[in-house]
């Protein structure tokens, strides 16, 4: 019998994914890994900000920057805005975003994205584009989906199996407001700190989730850590409150890129903005070694594909 594809059963479905990160878990028994809190953690450095003075999608001063980026920075560009027809901005107050819109920002972030990052080229894969119109508003979502807590990004339904998710993000407000991110602690700190309270998923979860049509494709090791990361992080108030972090304000007419998979950040404030994601394997990358799927096998000691 085929499963249904009502939107109460996708929303069951993605209840599900996120409750089975818990329930098909089990003590992971590393002796080598350690938790500190407070006055024992040394003094850890917050996400680097870089800004850059470029004006075009498609050519510009700066290019080659990938070991930036993969090193855990925020890629700022104040004067590098998305223009819009008036016929846009209207639409963008009245309703949804018109699909010629999304098309035509997806290009442009591809352009931006192999000029920035000539490594890429030939390997960047494009993910979806969304357009967030409404504000930022803390406390209406539950917690583990309530975007201005501090977190790393990780869906229990769409599994990455370590790619990359580079995320291309744009203010378009028509009113000139700006926008406001808190950015974290580097990974390595960051999976330091929950290392100890991590659990290894059950034998034959992955494949049951995917049977139930849970997840799209496999879960690996790799990604159920990565939710705990995820869901750790939200839940942890003190962490919210006291960790390393800076506010980053964007504004209106501004894009920024940053690995969302790596760099632990939360959206405070700011209504329209749009954000295209693109996808690379790490082996694809100019430095694989810092991609957070090696930074947690080096310290679990051992492979989690």
């Amino acid at each position: 019998m085929p499963l249904a594809t009502s939107a109460a059963s996708r929303k069951a479905r993605a209840r599900w994914a996120r409750w089975s990160t818990s329930v098909f878990a089990k003590p992971d028994g590393w002796s080598e890994s350690h938790q500190t809190s407070g006055a024992d953690w040394p003094a850890a450095s917050v996400t680097p900000v870089h800004r850059f003075a470029d004006t075009q999608w498609d050519a510009g001063p700066t290019s080659g920057v990938e070991e930036l980026l993969e090193d855990g920075a925020l890629l700022g560009f104040a004067s590098l805005p998305f223009t819009l027809a008036e016929s846009e901005a209207r639409r963008l107050l009245d309703g949804p975003a018109p699909a010629a819109l999304l098309a035509r920002y997806a290009e442009h972030s591809e352009a931006l994205a192999l000029r920035l990052f000539p490594h890429y080229r030939g390997c960047l894969r494009r993910g979806p584009v969304s357009l967030r119109s409404c504000g930022v508003t803390a406390g209406e979502a539950s917690w583990r989906r309530d975007d201005t807590r501090l977190h790393v990004a990780a869906d229990p339904a769409r599994p990455t199996r370590g790619t990359r998710q580079l995320l291309v993000c744009c203010n378009l407000d028509p009113a000139g407001g700006t926008h406001a991110w808190r950015v974290g602690e580097p990974f390595a700190a960051h999976a330091r700190r929950y290392l100890a309270s991590l659990t290894r998923p059950l034998p034959g979860s992955a494949a049951l989730l995917r049977a139930l049509a849970v997840t799209r494709g496999r879960r690996t090791e790799f990604d159920h850590l990565m939710l705990q990361l995820h869901d750790h992080a939200k839940a942890d108030l003190d962490f919210q409150r006291n960790s390393p972090q800076a506010e980053v304000v964007f504004p209106a007419g501004s894009t920024w890129i940053v690995y969302g998979d790596q760099v632990p950040h939360a959206a405070m404030t700011g209504r329209h903005l749009i954000e295209q994601t693109f996808h690379l394997r790490v082996d694809d990358m100019q430095r694989p070694e810092t991609a957070p799927l090696r930074t947690l096998e080096r310290l679990l000691h051992r492979p989690l594909g």
